[in-house]
């Protein structure tokens, strides 16, 4: 069984299609939230 992401500010959050995990909101993303697909590098590749 998968753990929830821990998120006590209530940012929002996607899930990554490549390893399935939810990721949330960062500071680097805030211009581009909407084009943000997955939560790494490596499962981009």
């Amino acid at each position: 069984m998968k753990q929830k992401a821990r998120n006590p500010h209530g940012l929002p959050t996607k899930v990554c299609p490549s390893c399935e995990r939810e990721f949330t909101w960062r500071k680097k993303w805030e211009k581009n939230w909407d084009n943000v697909v997955y939560c790494s590098k490596k499962c981009r590749k």
